[in-house]
């Protein structure tokens, strides 16, 4: 589906009016450059203000557009750059105030932070803005408008005003890179998501063999381990011992800057014995759960997130892998045979992911118990 892509920057203290459309051959409209213009001064004591716009027209109804917007749990399997989002709390259908806790990548980095949002369903407009702003970066906030248009379809504005400590050039120049790369790759997202009438849903729900778009589905595997939480966790947690420990890895490298945010780059063997690379994003959160989504998936998969879950009882612990993936629905025929079907295609992947998950959780069984004597 075809996009346009519309982008202003200037000061938070000057009047901006979105950049106007371009007129679309069909579909939503192409990318386009908008207009950069100088930031105006400001007080001395305070760091500059920037305002950026982005805005993108779809072919979809604007409150089905805005409820994609407005569902933060449903963002990682809708836009690329959101690797976990949850609620701290949650506005009431009619609207109001609500906090969340977002992991997202910016610029090659994962960055963590909680924002409060305004949600108004009446305006279909969404208000944002980072609670404590780590530095460099002084503050960080926007809004979400989403609105018909005279064709029918909806445009979507996506605005940001952001600051840097002392404005800071650098902090500035990335602040402007992270902001322009995320937003065109978010509303790029939104717009194709929009346009299949948000089949990246995870409530499983599926046609016959996927002719109604939805081909996003959950699953998970279940083990009991005797053994305690802390064994089973640190089993997940220390991934750079899997190449010995699980026959399905053949290399692994694990990157742990931050305490409880990993960077693992795998490879993994397949049943016909060749392998394949993913990079994924996991949020380590001990003693009970490590998230992860994949940023470099298999051909077949567009989205793949997923979490492992443990819950501790007086027989031992309850280890759960849940996945949650969207199938790469042009790669089918190109990966499985022109006849392959997407009902095939989701065969052969919850076969494949639950293959190893069920591998890992064994042979975590296995040490475990081990260890343990049982």
């Amino acid at each position: 589906m075809s996009r346009t892509l519309d982008r202003k920057v200037q000061n938070v203290s000057q009047s901006v009016q979105p950049t106007p459309p371009s007129v679309p051959s069909s579909g939503s409209r192409e990318p386009t450059e908008g207009h950069t213009r100088p930031a105006a001064g400001q007080p001395a004591d305070e760091p500059t203000r920037v305002h950026v716009e982005h805005t993108v027209t779809v072919d979809a109804d604007a409150e089905a557009v805005f409820a994609l917007v407005a569902d933060v749990e449903r963002w990682p399997l809708i836009f690329p750059p959101t690797v976990h989002a949850e609620y701290l709390e949650r506005a009431p259908a009619e609207g109001g105030t609500e906090r969340l806790r977002l992991w997202a990548t910016a610029n090659g980095a994962v960055r963590c932070w909680t924002s409060r949002r305004e949600v108004d369903p009446s305006r279909l407009s969404i208000t944002f803005g980072q609670e404590r702003p780590a530095a460099p970066i002084a503050a960080m906030g926007g809004e979400w408008i989403v609105r018909p248009d005279s064709d029918g379809g909806t445009e979507v504005v996506l605005t940001h005003d952001y600051a840097a400590v002392g404005d800071d050039a650098e902090t500035l120049a990335w602040l402007e890179e992270a902001v322009d790369t995320n937003s065109r790759a978010e509303l790029a997202a939104l717009a194709a998501a929009a346009g299949r009438n948000g089949a990246e849903g995870a409530d499983g729900a599926e046609g016959a063999d996927g002719a109604d778009g939805r081909l996003g589905f959950t699953f998970r595997d279940t083990v009991h381990i005797e053994g305690t939480l802390v064994q089973v966790y640190a089993f997940l947690d220390r991934a750079e011992h899997w190449p010995e420990r699980l026959p399905h890895v053949a290399r692994v490298a694990l990157t742990e800057d931050v305490p409880g945010l990993q960077i693992l780059e795998m490879d993994t063997r397949t049943a016909d014995g060749s392998s394949h690379t993913t990079r994924s994003v996991r949020i380590c959160t001990a003693p009970d759960r490590i998230r992860y989504k994949q940023l470099l998936t298999p051909a077949l998969l567009r989205v793949h997130t997923g979490v492992w879950l443990l819950v501790e009882d007086e027989h031992g612990v309850t280890a759960t892998s849940e996945h949650t993936v969207v199938i790469e629905t042009d790669a089918i025929s190109k990966v499985l045979g022109e006849d392959a079907t997407p009902a095939q295609a989701r065969a052969l992947v919850r076969d494949a992911l639950s293959r190893n998950s069920a591998a890992t959780l064994n042979r975590a069984k296995a040490f475990v118990e081990g260890a343990s004597g049982v």
